[in-house]
């Protein structure tokens, strides 16, 4: 189809082009006020919004590093929680196996230590005829006051004789510094003659109790001590 323009200096449009608006003609057309008004308060709370929306979504992402942080940590903790829960339940059961070893190594050695350190306190013109095991009181004869489960402790009686009255005294001074004796009481003593010389007779009673191995200055029993 041809077509000519009969208008002569008059360009004809081309089609699909599309219209192009300045500032300048916009603010030309729009003469009222309010409108004006409404346009520019449009345009500012678009760039409000649009600033808004920027600066939130940089703390939103900056809140999402600090969460990943914050999540790391928690999962570092929880694994030393449960491990120091673990270290500490074996702590518990290697005490309780130590104490029940010790409890059956304190038996067995009360003797051995009770002998040795009387004998290590035995002066010189002094000697022993018995050392002998006082029992504890009998249930019946116990107050209804003991409550108490803790072991009875052990008491020992020893019968001596002695030439020197000296020595008496010293062996009841080397008795009471033992870290393993402790309550060392003198009992009665007496004057015995034997092949035709005078001597001195005395009991003494003693209790045993378990040396605190920061204070143990002696040597080890033979065949280990607790």
């Amino acid at each position: 189809m041809i077509e000519i323009n009969l208008v002569p200096g008059r360009k004809k449009k081309r089609r699909g082009a599309a219209p192009t608006v300045s500032f300048r003609d916009l603010s030309e057309r729009v003469r009222d006020p309010l409108l004006a008004g409404a346009v520019g308060a449009w345009a500012i709370a678009l760039a409000v919004t649009g600033f808004v929306f920027v600066t939130e979504t940089r703390k939103a992402a900056g809140l999402e590093a600090e969460v990943a942080d914050i999540r790391r940590e928690a999962e570092h903790y929880r694994t030393v929680i449960e491990e120091r829960r673990r270290q500490q339940g074996l702590h518990d059961l290697l005490v309780r196996e130590f104490d029940e070893i010790r409890s059956i190594d304190d038996a067995r050695f009360v003797w051995p230590h009770i002998m040795q350190e009387v004998t290590r306190a035995l002066p010189d013109y002094t000697w022993i005829v018995g050392l002998e095991f006082v029992p504890q009181a009998t249930p019946a004869e116990a107050t209804a006051s003991d409550t108490t489960t803790a072991p009875d402790p052990v008491r020992f009686t020893i019968n001596g004789r002695t030439s020197d009255i000296g020595a008496y005294t010293r062996f009841l001074r080397q008795l009471g510094s033992s870290a393993w004796l402790t309550n060392i009481v003198p009992g009665a003593t007496s004057t015995l003659v034997e092949e035709n010389r005078p001597i001195t007779a005395f009991v003494i009673t003693g209790q045993y109790q378990r040396a605190d191995s920061a204070f143990i200055n002696v040597a080890p029993l033979e065949q280990g001590a607790p």
